[in-house]
């Protein structure tokens, strides 16, 4: 069979340096495209890291610092690798978890931002994980009845994941599932949009699952003494938390998220103090409108009263006499 796919999935694996996706380096890359038309295309290369590799990954990889001395680091190869994947969605194994976050870490240190606003991930491991709960030597063995030959190579190991996904598809077609709330449906569908809401049941914001999107889709911290709280509570609460995390060992990609929701935080609150200060003017305005309305209309026998004069009386000859008598004149 095939995948029904509107537009490629390109599939990878990472080898690296170790596993802390903000400090560890890629050593080799493998990417499997899937094109709609059922062609494959593959691309696989060593990374110089800039770094020792730890013996006990080259244990487990079989990749010394000699083996990568002369590769290219990964800034030089930015370019190409971001013009092979094009806008196709991703897939892996145990990729939204580990592969996915140390790559947008490489494409950030390389000055380069790798667009995933409109991208479908599936996470092969998921759909296993949740289904059968094995490893990937496992699932290869389950699904496709084989051994993997060279694990631990990256080409050989997203191969294996690439077969795994076809043999999922085909074996859960019309099978039931029932997640934690009682709900059944037929997840594993020949869709990767269908695929990426099933490998994607906790919907992380940056990848190395420090937030999550809530049912309200609204982002949480998904770690540490606020988990389960919205970022934007935090910020409310405990602002300085953004600067604690942004000087801490978290990975760039997080810190990039973070300071997208920062960014419509600090907005929102802008906002929010402009609206209430037209609201303080618009009150003052109204009071002194009153005041001056309340000042027209006062009691009229509160005002100073205007004397008011007598109208002339004309003088009689008694009036001269009472004048004489009184001065003596």
């Amino acid at each position: 069979m095939k995948l029904n796919l509107k537009r490629p999935l390109a599939f990878f694996d990472l080898e690296t340096t170790g596993v802390n996706v903000g400090s560890d380096r890629i050593v080799e890359i493998a990417i499997l495209k899937a094109m709609p038309d059922g062609s494959e295309e593959i691309k696989s290369m060593r990374i110089n890291p800039e770094m020792p590799i730890p013996l006990h990954s080259s244990l487990i990889h079989g990749i010394y610092d000699e083996d990568i001395a002369n590769a290219p680091t990964f800034k030089t190869v930015a370019a190409e690798l971001l013009e092979f994947i094009g806008d196709a969605d991703l897939a892996g194994y145990n990729s939204n978890r580990f592969d996915i976050p140390v790559l947008l870490e490489e494409f950030l240190r390389s000055g380069i931002d790798f667009d995933m606003s409109d991208r479908k991930f599936v996470d092969v491991q998921n759909i296993f994980h949740q289904m059968e709960q094995r490893t990937l030597r496992a699932a290869y063995k389950f699904y496709c009845g084989k051994d993997i030959v060279n694990a631990h190579s990256a080409e050989a190991d997203i191969t294996a994941t690439y077969h795994v996904l076809l043999a999922q598809i085909e074996r859960y077609k019309d099978v039931d599932f029932e997640d934690k709330q009682g709900k059944i449906s037929q997840p594993v569908q020949n869709d990767v949009e269908a695929l990426h809401v099933f490998t994607n049941m906790n919907k992380p914001v940056d990848f190395a699952g420090r937030m999550v999107y809530n049912e309200n889709e609204e982002e949480i911290f998904n770690f540490g003494k606020h988990k389960g709280k919205t970022v934007e509570q935090v910020f409310d609460i405990e602002p300085s938390y953004y600067a604690w995390m942004k000087q801490g060992d978290f990975p760039l990609y997080t810190k990039k998220k973070l300071d997208e929701i920062w960014a419509r935080w600090s907005k929102k609150k802008e906002s929010l103090k402009q609206e209430r200060q037209l609201q303080t003017d618009a009150n003052r305005s109204k009071q002194i409108q009153q005041n001056k309305s309340q000042q027209g209309s006062a009691n009229p026998q509160a005002r100073p009263q205007v004397k008011k004069d007598k109208p002339a009386v004309a003088v009689t000859d008694d009036m001269l006499e009472q004048l004489k008598m009184k001065f003596g004149k």
